[in-house]
């Protein structure tokens, strides 16, 4: 019998989605034993140290915690931030590599759990609070952005929906970075339905239907954008990116407080070597 692609597809994502939700709810669980046993012992609420530690092959170790500079690229699919991510990752200092794809699932996950009053008075209840919520939330993005890749000084996640919660992500990530990527609503939608690039909740079929979506996902970032404010948050316009790279990457690194390097503006040399450029399939 003949399995068609969509349904390994669907069926590959309800797994995926499984795993996802046991790794969170062992996060959760883990957090909860460590606050009740605060609360038996009466032990006295410490700041987090959680972080974790990696490796390289030259072996150098590097630290990971709650506070360091992660960066958050993203905006509406087809809008630039393959390109913006792989000249981030052409720098010898900065890691960002191919999309998680989970960690979008996840924030919005968390998102709805905060949106129903009835689903956050039960997980109160359970002890469950948001306090617990957001240190596995937390753990869990630290921990697949750090290990889905090569150790470096600067790591940074590329999931484009991921700045449609920006503002919790910097509430999570103190010291966190985000570039938005903004292209002509016209060019992005073009550049879906022609090359079919499949987008949950975009009809590709229809011009209107996707530059309606595009709109109300570009608002939404947009916004949360402007909430995190200019010192944390940089919009970046795709156009200007193309047509002026060497400036719009010296702008871009004096954001990020990172020192200047050639190889970002030639990150196609990069492309598919050992160490280099790896692009999402």
């Amino acid at each position: 019998m003949r399995i068609s692609t969509r349904r390994v597809a669907m069926a590959a994502g309800c797994v995926a989605s499984m795993l996802l939700m046991a790794h969170v709810c062992q996060q959760v669980l883990e957090c909860q034993r460590e606050e009740a046993y605060r609360k038996d012992s009466g032990a006295v609420m410490q700041p987090e140290q959680d972080g974790l530690s990696m490796v390289d092959w030259q072996r150098v170790e590097y630290h990971y915690n709650k506070d360091m500079p992660l960066i958050f690229v993203g905006g509406v699919p087809r809008s630039g931030t393959t390109l913006m991510r792989a000249m981030l990752d052409a720098h010898p200092e900065i890691r960002c590599g191919e999309e998680t794809r989970i960690i979008p699932r996840l924030l919005a996950m968390r998102q709805a759990w905060s949106k129903s009053e009835r689903e956050k008075m039960r997980l109160d209840e359970a002890g469950v609070t948001d306090q617990v919520l957001d240190s596995a939330v937390r753990a869990f993005i630290l921990e697949v952005i750090a290990r889905h890749g090569e150790p470096a000084q600067y790591l940074c996640n590329k999931d484009p929906f991921t700045l449609k919660s920006s503002l919790y992500l910097s509430h999570l990530f103190p010291n966190s970075r985000f570039l938005l990527l903004l292209r002509d609503g016209r060019a992005s939608v073009h550049s879906m339905i022609s090359r079919k690039v499949t987008i949950a909740g975009f009809d590709l079929s229809s011009y209107r239907d996707c530059l309606v979506k595009w709109n109300k996902a570009v608002e939404a970032m947009y916004s949360q954008c402007l909430q995190v404010g200019p010192s944390r948050c940089k919009p970046v316009h795709y156009e200007q990116l193309v047509l002026h790279p060497r400036r719009s990457m010296q702008e871009i690194m004096r954001f990020l407080d990172i020192r200047w390097d050639e190889a970002v503006l030639h990150h196609e040399d990069a492309i598919g070597k050992p160490g280099g450029v790896s692009l999402s399939k």
